[in-house]
C-alpha cells in the first residue's frame, strides 16, 4: 500500500488504467487543484503517493487530495493538448504559475485609414486590427523602439479620440516627432510612405531604407532644397546609428531560445527572442514547478508557456536540454499553431552563441533569484516566530487618492515564492465622500472577502483605527482572518512602524527585524501598486497632457521642456535639479513641476 495514500485514494491506485491520458486531482469540496498528463496514468498518478517525496509543493498538493478523475485518449499528443485546455479552462492553482504571466508586448500599426496609428500594447491582435511586430521581452523596450520610430519617420502615436479632436499641431509636431496629420499638414500619400518605411524597419529591411534616404538627401541638394537635405541627412544618421546597434546576431528567420536552470529549489527559464534576425531581448520566469527532472520541467514549461501565456510561437524553438518528450510536443505545437514547429537541441555557429547568451543569462538570473528566496523564507520564518503561527500567504491593502479624486484601492499578494502579482487586485471606488479612508478600506475589504479565500495574514496599512475597521468588515462578513495594523513611525521613518493586534496588543520590532523588513516589503508594495493605478485613472479622468494641469506652465515652457527631456517620459525621469536645466524653469517652477508629477 502506497504509505501517503488515503484508503479511498488507494482504491482509486488499484482500479486506474495503464492507458495515456489526463488525470485531475480535486479536493474535498469538488475543487480542482491539478490536471496533469501521462503515457501511463496508473504508474504517474501513484508515483505521487510515494514514501519518498520530498517537494514541498507536491506534499501540500497530496495533503489536500480527496478524490482523483482521469480521460483516456489516444495518443501522449492528445493528452498534453487536453491538459493546456483544462488548465487554460479552470487554472487550478497547483499547476505551473508563471508569477507574471501578462502578454507580451507588440508594437502595431493601426488599420486606420488615411492616417494610421503606431503604438504598443499587450497581445497580439486581442483589442486591435493591423500589423503586429514583436513580441518585445517588456514594455520598456518596445517604447525605445517606438521613440526611434518617432525621431526616424514622425508617424502619429496619438489615441483615435484624441487625433479626431484637434484642431491645431499639439507639442509633438513642434518638437518634430509628428508631421500633423490630425490638421492635414501631411498629405495622406507622403504619410503612406512615412508608415510604410515604419513597417520596414520593423521588418528589419535597413539596407533599402538607407539608399531610399541618400537618394532623397541628394535630391532636395541638387534642388536647391538645403533644409529638407538636412532633414533627410539627419534621419539618415539614426537610422545608421540604430542599424549599428542592431547589427549583434544578425541573421535571417525567428526563434525563440530557452534555457533551463535549477539550483537550491530554485526553477528559472530564460526565454529570448529573435524576431526578423534582430535579437529583442529577453525575460526571465521563475515557474512553480512539480517535478525532479529538468528535461520534462522544461518540457511542461513550455507546454504551458505557447498554450496559456505567449501570442504567439516561432517556427524554431531552440533549447539548452534533450526533451524526454520532444517528437509529441513538436506534433501538438504544429496541430495547435497549424505551421511546423522544430525543436532543437545540437546548434551551431550563430544559434551556438544565441544558446550560450541564453544559458549566461539564465545563470545570472537564478543567482541573484536564489539569494532573494533564501532572505524571503528567512522573513516569513521570523515572522512566523513573532506571531506564533505558520505564515505562507499574506495581503495587504493600501488606498491612494489626490484631495479625494480618483480614489484606489489596492489588494498585493506575496507568499515564499515572492510577489503573485496574478494574484494582485485593485478596486476603483465609488460612492463614499471624498477623501474618506476608512470608507474606502471598508468597500473594497468587502468586495474582496465575499468570494476570496482569506490568507494566513492580512496586513492593513494603518493603525489602530483602519485594524478595528476591518475587524468590523470581517465580522459583518462571518470571517475571523489573523490581522495587523501598520502603523507608520514618528515622522514616518521607515524602521519605527507599530505592529497591532486584534487583541489590542501593539509590538515595535528592532529597526533591523527581518519580520518588519518582510512587513515593510509588502506594505511598500502596495502603496507602489495603489499609487500605480490611482495616476493612471487620475490622468487618464483629466484627458489632457499631464502637463498643462501644472499651474504657471505655460505653452512654450511646456515645449522647451519636452524639447529638452525629448517627450514626456524624459520629463518624469528627471530631479528637480535638472528641471531647472531647461530655460525659463527657475527653482521654485522646478519643484512646483517635480511636486506635482510626483507627488
Amino acid at each position: 500500500m502506497n504509505p501517503n495514500a488515503r484508503p479511498h485514494i488507494e482504491k482509486i491506485l488499484a482500479n486506474m488504467t495503464q492507458l495515456p491520458g489526463v488525470y485531475k486531482m480535486l479536493g474535498k469540496e469538488g475543487e480542482l487543484l491539478y490536471v496533469g498528463k501521462a503515457k501511463n496514468l496508473k504508474n504517474r498518478v501513484s508515483s505521487y503517493f510515494v514514501k519518498t517525496i520530498e517537494h514541498p509543493k507536491t506534499q501540500a498538493l497530496v495533503a489536500r487530495i480527496y478524490d482523483i478523475e482521469t480521460l483516456i485518449v489516444r495518443s501522449e499528443t492528445e493528452a498534453l493538448l487536453l491538459e493546456q485546455n483544462l488548465i487554460k479552462l479552470h487554472r487550478p492553482p497547483y499547476n505551473i504559475m508563471l508569477r507574471d504571466d501578462k502578454s507580451y508586448v507588440y508594437i502595431f500599426v493601426s488599420a486606420d485609414k488615411p492616417y494610421p496609428r503606431i503604438a504598443s500594447g499587450r497581445g497580439k491582435g486581442r483589442h486591435q486590427a493591423g500589423k503586429f511586430f514583436g513580441p518585445y521581452p517588456s514594455a520598456y523596450s518596445a517604447k525605445d523602439m517606438l521613440l526611434t520610430l518617432q525621431k526616424l519617420f514622425n508617424v502619429r502615436q496619438c489615441e483615435n479620440s484624441y487625433f479626431s479632436q484637434r484642431k491645431r499641431p499639439c507639442l509633438q509636431y513642434q518638437i518634430k516627432r509628428c508631421t500633423a496629420p490630425c490638421v492635414g499638414l501631411i498629405s495622406p500619400e507622403d504619410y503612406k510612405n512615412d508608415v510604410e518605411s515604419s513597417i520596414r524597419f520593423l521588418q528589419g529591411d535597413t539596407k533599402a531604407l538607407n539608399q531610399e534616404l541618400i537618394g532623397k538627401m541628394e535630391t532636395a541638394a541638387e534642388n536647391l532644397e538645403f533644409e529638407k537635405a538636412v532633414f533627410f541627412r539627419d534621419r539618415l544618421g539614426l537610422l545608421r546609428d540604430v542599424a549599428a546597434q542592431q547589427a549583434v546576431y544578425k541573421v535571417k528567420g525567428e526563434a525563440d531560445i530557452l534555457a533551463i536552470s535549477y539550483l537550491a529549489g530554485v526553477t528559472c527559464v530564460q526565454i529570448m527572442h529573435v524576431r526578423n534576425g534582430r535579437m529583442l531581448g529577453g525575460k526571465s520566469y521563475f515557474p512553480d514547478m512539480l517535478g525532479d527532472d529538468l528535461g520534462q520541467m522544461l518540457s511542461d514549461f513550455m507546454a504551458n508557456f505557447y498554450f496559456q501565456v505567449a501570442d504567439e510561437i516561432p517556427q524554431e524553438l531552440i533549447i539548452n536540454i534533450d526533451l524526454p518528450n520532444q517528437k509529441q510536443l513538436e506534433t501538438a505545437f504544429t496541430q495547435a499553431f497549424e505551421k511546423k514547429i522544430q525543436i532543437k537541441h545540437n546548434v551551431r555557429e550563430v544559434r551556438a552563441e544565441w544558446l550560450q547568451l541564453a544559458q549566461m543569462n539564465v545563470e545570472h538570473a537564478i543567482k541573484g533569484q536564489l539569494s532573494n528566496h533564501l532572505e524571503l523564507n528567512e522573513r516569513f520564518h521570523q515572522l512566523a516566530e513573532v506571531t506564533g503561527r505558520s505564515i505562507d500567504r499574506i495581503e495587504c491593502f493600501d488606498i491612494s487618492h489626490t484631495m479625494g479624486e480618483a480614489t484606489i484601492a489596492s489588494c498585493v499578494v506575496f507568499d515564499q515564492g515572492g510577489a503573485r502579482k496574478r494574484d494582485y487586485r485593485q478596486f476603483s471606488i465609488e460612492d463614499i465622500q471624498a477623501g474618506d479612508d476608512y470608507a474606502a478600506m471598508r468597500q473594497a475589504l468587502t468586495r474582496r472577502y465575499k468570494k476570496a479565500m482569506l490568507p494566513d495574514l492580512l496586513l492593513i496599512d494603518g493603525g489602530k483605527g483602519q485594524l478595528h475597521m476591518a475587524m468590523e468588515v470581517m465580522q459583518t462578513l462571518g470571517l475571523d482572518p489573523f490581522m495587523i495594523g501598520v502603523s507608520k513611525g514618528e515622522g514616518r521613518k521607515p524602521g519605527l512602524e507599530t505592529l497591532h493586534f486584534t487583541d489590542g496588543t501593539k509590538i515595535q520590532l528592532p529597526e533591523d527585524h527581518k519580520a518588519l523588513h518582510l512587513i515593510q516589503q509588502v506594505r511598500d508594495e502596495a502603496h507602489r501598486f495603489a499609487i500605480t493605478k490611482h495616476r493612471a485613472k487620475r490622468d487618464k479622468r483629466r484627458a489632457g497632457s499631464v502637463l498643462e494641469v501644472i499651474p504657471g506652465l505655460g505653452a512654450k515652457r511646456r515645449r522647451d521642456l519636452l524639447t529638452h527631456f525629448g517627450g514626456i517620459q524624459g520629463v518624469l525621469k528627471a530631479s528637480e535639479k535638472e528641471l531647472t536645466y531647461v530655460s525659463g524653469i527657475g527653482d521654485t517652477m522646478a519643484r512646483t513641476i517635480y511636486k506635482v508629477l510626483h507627488e
